[in-house]
């Protein structure tokens, strides 16, 4: 068994049975000083998804030493332990949206077989051939529902007897959105008396981020504007939005757009978005920005119906 594939692939099978062979208690993993560094690396996973966004990978630790990779091995379910804790659902989408970016950086440095075996593990039918892969073409509607961008539409896929042929990279973020909606499918699970109070300082610090997070970038009521009288595309957007789901970038477009012909400032436009899990401030500053025209020379109009429908929105 593969310890370093154990420690950055924590989510897989084997990576479990693992686990539960080094028949370390709860008790000992919440309390024993042995397992202090675990306990600390497992609250930095979770406080990294909520200070960083996908345009600032994490940074891992480099697995050189054996302790150095259990530590990093324990450190997932204590994580995990502490996601459940807080139990909240942005936080859930934050926490496997990270954990899936760090997926897909480990695997870019992975060989064919490994990435194979990982895709069968997440339950996928993909096949790693010389220059790319392919994938049976449910599995890749499954996993690319979210990306309405052309590049992902299945028509404009090379698709031969029910398989879509995949570039590696495209490949490798196919299953970085199965790593991620596998995990927040596992997301919230049981914590009993003893994990609550064992990790109720870690967990009240996390709560305390989450809560300043939302409030610098709360989605705010529209003021001026009456939601109710937006069409059913756009009032189900924005309701997906102050949901916590993580909206495909035509809809985030259509959305800015809209609200900018209705007479929304940047500003105001800006602070919708702050409940989306994978915000990133200065990006989604930039965006608005080159959508409205204000940094450019193309003021964008909102798409038409067929359009929004086309793009399944």
């Amino acid at each position: 068994m593969d310890l370093r594939r154990v420690a950055l692939f924590p989510y897989l099978s084997e990576s479990a049975a693992y686990l539960r062979s080094l028949n370390i208690s709860l008790s000992d993993l919440l309390k024993d000083g042995a397992y202090g560094r675990a306990r600390t690396r497992g609250f930095e996973r979770v406080r990294v998804a909520l200070e960083k966004g996908e345009k600032e990978p994490p940074t891992d630790p480099p697995l050189v030493k054996p302790e150095e990779t259990l530590t990093e091995i324990l450190s997932y379910p204590i994580s995990r332990m502490l996601v459940s804790c807080v139990a909240d659902q942005y936080l859930i989408r934050r926490y496997a949206l990270m954990e899936a970016i760090r997926a897909q950086l480990h695997l870019e440095r992975e060989d064919p077989a490994f990435i194979a075996s990982l895709a069968k593990d997440l339950g996928l039918d993909l096949q790693v051939l010389d220059g790319g892969s392919r994938i049976h073409f449910t599995d890749f509607l499954k996993h690319t529902s979210a990306m309405r961008e052309k590049g992902w539409k299945l028509i404009n896929q090379l698709v031969d007897t029910g398989y879509v042929r995949l570039s590696r990279e495209k490949a490798l973020r196919v299953l970085r959105n199965a790593v991620q909606r596998r995990i927040e499918s596992e997301l919230p699970r049981p914590v009993n008396d003893e994990i609550l109070g064992a990790l109720r300082p870690q967990a009240q610090d996390l709560k305390a981020l989450l809560a300043a997070r939302k409030e610098r970038f709360k989605a705010e009521e529209l003021g001026k504007v009456s939601i109710t009288r937006f069409p059913p595309c756009m009032y189900n957007l924005l309701a997906a939005i102050q949901n916590h789901e993580n909206v495909p970038h035509s809809g985030r477009f259509a959305i800015v757009t809209f609200l900018h012909h209705i007479g929304l400032s940047n500003e105001e436009i800006f602070k919708v978005f702050g409940d989306v899990p994978d915000f990133a401030a200065d990006v989604t500053r930039y965006q608005i920005e080159h959508i409205t025209g204000t940094i450019g020379a193309t003021e964008y109009s909102t798409p038409e119906c067929s359009t929004m429908k086309s793009y399944g929105l």
